[in-house]
């Protein structure tokens, strides 16, 4: 049998171990069963990463880089709501894709709370450093007046209302995505149409929004007033 390069096996133990921490929690996610979900020997994960912790930190650089992509796949160059709109709609749509992924960056992120190195802060960080240029460039190639604080302030309503409806999507009923996502969407149109200006709303989606049923979600407790 062909021998894997470590780099590879890295990849697989990382992986699984995602799967493992959906499927099971931090808790559950100890190193024999995260070898056996990448079907290689316990000494092979050992060998690969001096500890779990060191492996957590791996999936923690894994999870940030998918991130980081999915945000640059979904920058549409376009204005700024535009383009927040664009970001926030891959993100939801990106965490629907991979329930998985979405499932262990839950049960990662309350975990890394209760580390020493941050790690948690870590991944809000870098979503932050991805995004906000992103939209400051949208801002400067539309010609448009923004105040950094209101860049600032759409990054975190942005990161806010994915990752709200990230965990209320994997405890609610699944079959709903689409609608919550365009009602999560709506969420933040009213917010740039207070913020950046009524022409920041799209034509027609004022109807659209007020059109929607009534769902559960954890997006109502954000004050678009």
């Amino acid at each position: 049998m062909a021998r894997i390069p470590a780099a590879e096996r890295r990849a697989e133990l990382v992986a699984a171990a995602v799967r493992v921490i959906a499927a099971h929690g931090v808790d559950g996610a100890t190193t024999r069963r995260i070898a056996e979900e990448a079907n290689a020997p316990l000494a092979t994960l050992h060998y690969c990463f001096s500890s779990k912790e060191a492996l957590f930190a791996a999936v923690f650089e894994y999870v940030n880089a998918q991130y980081r992509e999915v945000l640059t796949r979904n920058d549409v160059h376009g204005d700024v709501a535009t383009v927040a709109r664009a970001l926030l709609r891959g993100v939801m749509e990106w965490y629907v894709a991979n329930p998985d992924l979405g499932a262990a960056i839950v049960e990662l992120i309350s975990w890394a709370q209760r580390q020493e190195a941050k790690l948690a802060e870590m991944v809000y960080n870098e979503a932050f450093a991805t995004m906000r240029p992103i939209l400051d460039a949208a801002a400067t190639a539309a010609g448009q007046s923004v105040d950094p604080r209101t860049i600032d302030e759409l990054t975190y309503i942005v990161s806010v209302l994915s990752d709200g409806f990230a965990l209320n999507w994997l405890v609610t009923d699944r079959t709903s995505a689409e609608p919550q996502i365009e009602l999560t969407l709506g969420v933040l149109d009213a917010w740039m149409a207070t913020n950046l200006g009524a022409s920041s709303v799209p034509v027609g989606r004022a109807s659209t929004v007020s059109s929607q049923p009534t769902l559960r979600s954890l997006v109502s407790w954000v004050s678009v007033e």
